[in-house]
């Protein structure tokens, strides 16, 4: 009798299975790592935008705090900085504002106060579920708080 070289059916069977379990395991905490990357990355991003808001008001004391996001932007190479376009934050962020365009699977929602702006609120929600659960607020007074689940406002519990 001739002596067989290779796998049984029962052997590889054995195996995608063991390969299966640890799939199992080992994508939903993947997805939850992704969902804590995205959340940090919102809040660096509204750090980002409450500093820029200073340099902005800084620059251009008459105008106040910028009218959007989009206006603390620009397009790249962005040389000469104007009210409509500083040039302080990178154009993604900038324009994370819509349905359309979402940086790291958040919208940042900008409103500002009467001309020249004194005020500012910002809010940052989850594109979708799957990436991100909780929502933050800033305002002009720079304190990030957070939500966990939907939109945070002034009176939800600020970032530790």
């Amino acid at each position: 009798m001739k002596k067989q070289k290779g796998f049984s059916l029962i052997e590889l069977l054995i195996v995608v299975a063991i390969i299966l379990i640890i799939a199992a395991i080992a994508i939903p905490n993947l997805l939850r790592s992704k969902m804590a990357a995205n959340e940090s990355s919102a809040v660096g991003s509204m750090r980002t935008i409450n500093t820029a808001e200073v340099s902005y008001v800084t620059a251009y004391p008459n105008q106040g705090f910028s009218v959007d996001i989009a206006s603390l932007g620009g397009v790249s190479p962005c040389t000469v900085a104007t009210t409509a376009a500083a040039c302080l934050i990178d154009n993604t962020l900038a324009l994370a504002n819509g349905a359309a365009t979402a940086k790291s699977g958040y919208y940042f929602g900008y409103v500002a106060g009467a001309a020249p702006a004194t005020t500012y609120t910002m809010t940052g929600l989850p594109a979708s579920t799957s990436t991100g659960q909780r929502g933050f607020f800033t305002d002009q007074t720079g304190v990030i708080r957070y939500a966990i689940t939907g939109a945070a406002t002034v009176a939800s519990s600020p970032i530790q």
